[in-house]
């Protein structure tokens, strides 16, 4: 009888003695996580818009996963109500923002050519 309680307490020391091994181990060397530099999530708008609160949704849902993301809502020629939808969005939801296709250059600056005549915003 004694022996068992001998080698049951041996047991969880060593099982005690190894976990205290891994965490000191992962405290040392625990390495930061990467950073993904300026992660945007681009949602193009036109017209009517008339799906942008789903798709406003699943950009949220995204950005749960990469929280580091901003999420940017591109207004290709949105209507009247359409933009003021999107503005109202972007001013309840926090890490977005609402660029204008042509005017909205403050970020980068830069404007590239996709090969079809249109100007993308970085």
């Amino acid at each position: 009888m004694e022996a068992i309680r001998d080698g049951t307490l041996a047991f969880l020391a060593a099982v005690g003695l190894s976990t205290l091994v891994w965490m000191l181990g992962s405290w040392l060397f625990q390495r930061e996580k990467p950073k993904l530099a300026e992660l945007r999530l681009l949602l193009p708008l036109r017209g009517e818009a008339q799906a942008l609160e789903g798709q406003m949704r699943l950009l949220r849902q995204m950005q749960s996963q990469l929280p580091e993301a901003r999420i940017v809502l591109l207004d290709c020629g949105l209507t009247q109500e359409a933009r003021a939808m999107a503005d109202y969005l972007v001013r309840r939801e926090p890490g977005a923002e609402l660029c204008r296709r042509e005017t909205d250059t403050q970020e980068t600056g830069e404007r590239k050519s996709n090969g079809d005549g249109d100007d993308v915003l970085l």
